[in-house]
């Protein structure tokens, strides 16, 4: 059955203005003018062809055909408000699904988690690996993290920036590591290993030099795993992403802000 279209605006002042008596004081409660409130409540007569509240030298009275419809009116209301809540006790919860690439998990993203986690006992993170079809619905994903050259049809930011370095060891082998994505090298590969981080582990190991997301091997450079030898731009970088319902949630936000601070 095709719903009657709801003057709500209109409903909502008028309920103020039966409550106080007053547009003045509804006109407070709404943080608009009086003259607004006068404005809305003739617009809502207009367009239900009735009359509905009248000055007298008692003041703001209504009509009883105004008065006809409070009851149901502030049911209405009520029920609005039970449905918001409703609506809203699924954010309640602060456990967040994230998808991440199994070397950005193990070699940036985990101990970043854990130190947030620490700010709130009620925090809790489901991790799933991605790849490169990301199913939101499906997967019942709050956010997802990809490399990638941009946030693509999604809402997001930019984790750290898109730079590459190169790491190995002084006297580890000088021939390229390749790994799926990474950039053109010179060179015939020495290995190949499934991704980025496994790449950083095999220079490590002496086997050879790995270009990486710079971001990736932030820690094995500060523990003195491997040596820097060298940055350059790329075009891809790390994506922190969700569709638009997702990318609103409370949690969310939070979360982008604890990964982007």
């Amino acid at each position: 059955m095709k719903r009657t279209h709801l003057p709500l605006n209109g409903l909502r002042v008028l309920d103020a203005a039966a409550r106080y008596l007053s547009f003045t004081r509804a006109a407070d409660e709404l943080a608009v003018t009086p003259a607004a409130v006068g404005q809305q409540i003739r617009t809502l007569e207009d367009v239900l062809g009735v009359v509905l509240s009248g000055v007298t030298a008692k003041g703001l009275e209504l009509t009883p055909e105004g008065a006809a419809g409070l009851d149901a009116l502030r049911r209405g209301f009520l029920e609005f408000e039970e449905a918001v809540r409703a609506m809203q006790s699924q954010q309640s919860s602060k456990r967040l699904t994230i998808a991440a690439p199994r070397d950005f998990t193990a070699k940036w993203l985990a101990a970043r988690l854990a130190d947030y986690g620490r700010t709130d006992a009620e925090l809790g993170f489901a991790m799933v690996s991605s790849d490169d079809s990301l199913d939101f619905t499906q997967a019942n994903l709050d956010v997802a993290i990809c490399l990638a050259d941009d946030k693509g049809e999604h809402e997001g930011v930019q984790i750290g920036g898109s730079d590459y370095v190169t790491v190995g060891l002084a006297d580890g082998a000088d021939r390229p590591i390749g790994w799926p994505g990474c950039p053109q090298q010179d060179g015939e590969a020495a290995i190949t290993v499934a991704d980025a981080g496994l790449a950083i582990d095999a220079a490590a190991a002496g086997l050879g030099r790995a270009t990486v997301p710079a971001l990736l091997a932030e820690a094995d450079i500060a523990a003195g795993r491997v040596t820097d030898y060298g940055r350059k731009d790329g075009a891809k970088g790390y994506w922190l992403i969700a569709p638009i319902p997702q990318w609103r949630q409370k949690k969310v936000k939070a979360l982008v802000a604890a990964l982007t601070e």
